[in-house]
């Protein structure tokens, strides 16, 4: 197996409802999902979770996000954490599509970057 995978969706347009990629790109310590949500769609449920804390980006579009009763507008560019107790829902309140990105993992502290991190000296 390679270090590495790739998914190349030629596009945010080509986003068709809800993508999970976590098998597609073999991730193993997070799960990402990538979702359209139509004009005036709301996500079909509010939630949370037991261990699971999500970071939401917006690539496109806008609306409501909305956690523990309070709502935020988000749009393009915003980034959204969720802990896993937060009650949370996305809403798309405006005409046009939302195209957003989330990703979910354990909530729990890791290592810093420098301690993690393999220093490669490619200058050889």
């Amino acid at each position: 197996m390679a270090n590495y995978a790739i998914k190349n969706l030629n596009g945010w347009n080509n986003v068709e409802g809800k993508i999970f990629l976590g098998d597609e790109l073999g991730l193993t310590g997070a799960q990402c999902s990538l979702q359209r949500l139509a004009a005036g769609e709301d996500a079909p449920f509010f939630h949370s979770h037991k261990t699971h804390e999500e970071l939401y980006v917006i690539i496109s579009g806008e609306g409501e996000y909305e956690v523990d009763g309070e709502k935020n507008q988000v749009g393009e560019g915003s980034i959204i954490r969720v802990s896993p107790a937060g009650v949370r829902a996305l809403r798309n309140n405006s005409d046009k599509d939302m195209v957003m990105m989330c990703i979910q993992y354990e909530a729990k502290p890791i290592t810093s970057f420098m301690d993690d991190a393999n220093i490669i000296d490619t200058k050889q």
